[in-house]
């Protein structure tokens, strides 16, 4: 009768070393299929916006820091904008292109890597799975400009059609003091960091690169008695 309990109760309570193999090797494989599964898809969609969080923010920086630094030597509003747009479409293809190589460059070690590892039989299997494992380059490259251009386009839809010059530098820089502090957020709660402490980080950071833009190119058209004119 107690052979006949515990193979009965297997699956049942699974846990317990003292049943039948059987049991036990289902549970392995139950496990093996559902647990992993899940995991892989979360820390994927996790480290795809991770990526989306820094690309805006890197956008918001750049374009922010530009457009300061224009308004350093010109004051006129055109351009401001024009440098900003400039910068926005400048970055997001740079970002585009960088994006797409990496991942190539990616995809072919780790193609690379397979081939060497697999008899030829199982080289076409190999491929496959080197391209189920990586994003598509086309497709990164589109979200990394995407993300850029989104965090890009903050400080130029904020400072770049106001007319006063103290307006649309305070605009600019009141616009990107927010936006790196939300994407400093962001990106510490995606990465269960403290999003007040990152968030203070990047904004310090920010506030630094948009500094250092300005005081460079100041201190240049002062030296060189250089001014951009503007149309």
């Amino acid at each position: 009768m107690a052979p006949n309990l515990g193979s009965d109760h297997a699956p049942q309570f699974p846990s317990r070393p003292k049943h039948g193999e059987v049991a036990d090797a289902g549970d392995i494989e139950a496990a093996a299929h559902d647990g992993p599964a899940g995991r892989v898809d979360y820390l994927a969609r996790a480290q795809w916006l991770r990526a989306a969080v820094l690309g805006a923010n890197d956008g918001l920086v750049s374009v922010a820091s530009l457009m300061i630094g224009m308004g350093a030597v010109n004051g006129g509003a055109r351009a401001m904008l024009v440098s900003g747009l400039a910068g926005l479409v400048a970055g997001a293809c740079s970002m585009a292109i960088g994006e797409f190589v990496s991942v190539y460059a990616q995809y072919d070690i780790q193609v690379a890597h397979s081939e060497g590892g697999r008899v030829c039989s199982e080289e076409a299997g190999g491929g496959g799975e080197g391209e189920e494992g990586l994003p598509s380059p086309a497709q990164a490259a589109a979200a990394s400009a995407l993300a850029f251009a989104a965090g890009a386009a903050l400080p130029l839809l904020s400072g770049g059609f106001l007319r006063p010059w103290a307006a649309r530098v305070a605009a600019v820089c009141a616009s990107s003091s927010l936006g790196l502090a939300g994407f400093g957020a962001a990106g510490a709660y995606l990465g269960g960091a403290s999003a007040v402490r990152s968030g203070a980080r990047v904004l310090l950071g920010g506030w630094l690169a948009m500094a250092v833009t300005f005081a460079v190119l100041k201190m240049f058209s002062l030296a060189f008695k250089t001014q951009v004119m503007s149309a």
